[in-house]
């Protein structure tokens, strides 16, 4: 089966500092992909340098076996959906009129029905003709989130989709992820939240200074090793009813 998304060696700058040094990144469909790492890690980086949005230096980006590059943006549209970390909104438009623009290769009818439904999904059905400027920050975040599953794509990917939510909308929101994945969708997600991506995610991938410093299932990913080393937690994660959790606290330094 071919990945939904590959990216292979990825090394990116943003100016001078080098944000990626030799990434790489591959999710199945039906799959959901959490990315984690401290502030500065290079999660977004890798997100948009694997999208085409940031120039790679080295390394190559693959959407369903074809090089990013080589598609033009309906191509591209058609093969992934991005919900970048910034929420800002320019115009005051109807939130339905703003989760429609997830699905632009539909007839306009058909597009605001699915922004409907989508909207329906996220928990804001009652608030579909209001303006996206006159609702709070976690409303906004639903509508985009609408937006997103309106897209239909068989690859989505969320940066920070949950920051700022309250704990409710956060898990609602990762359920609807997941509930993609089970479709057949890959799905690629970061994270701050160690626990949140424990249970929501199939595999994780750690990033720390660019590179990948571990990649497998949460267990794996997320070890006590790892969390000393890259997350300098003392600490693991513990299987409870809910799911698993992480259990830590900072690491002390040792004493000079």
């Amino acid at each position: 089966m071919t990945a939904a998304w590959t990216i292979e060696a990825a090394r990116a700058r943003r100016g001078n500092a080098l944000v990626l040094d030799g990434a790489s990144l591959e999710v199945a469909p039906g799959q959901v992909l959490g990315v984690v790492g401290p502030n500065g890690a290079g999660k977004t980086s890798l997100l948009r340098a694997g999208l085409g949005l940031m120039p790679l230096e080295a390394g190559r980006a693959l959407l369903a076996g074809r090089p990013v590059g080589e598609l033009n943006p309906v191509e591209r549209a058609r093969r992934v959906g991005y919900l970048p970390q910034e929420r800002r909104l320019a115009w005051n438009l109807p939130a339905v009129d703003v989760a429609a623009l997830g699905a632009p290769d539909l007839p306009p009818a058909e597009a605001v029905a699915v922004a409907r439904e989508r909207l329906g999904r996220v928990g804001i059905a009652d608030l579909a003709e209001r303006g996206v400027l006159d609702m709070s920050g976690g409303e906004r975040a639903r509508v985009l989130l609408a937006r997103l599953l309106a897209t239909r794509a068989p690859l989505l990917v969320a940066d920070e989709p949950v920051a700022g939510l309250d704990p409710d909308a956060q898990l609602l929101t990762l359920d609807l992820l997941r509930a993609q994945a089970q479709s057949g969708t890959a799905v690629v997600v970061t994270l701050h939240d160690l626990g949140l991506a424990a249970r929501a995610c199939d595999r994780v991938l750690v990033l720390d200074h660019g590179r990948v410093a571990a990649c497998g299932t949460p267990l794996e990913a997320l070890s006590p090793v790892v969390l000393a080393k890259v997350f300098k937690l003392d600490g693991a994660l513990v299987e409870t009813p809910a799911g698993l959790v992480v259990a830590a606290k900072r690491r002390t330094p040792a004493p000079s």
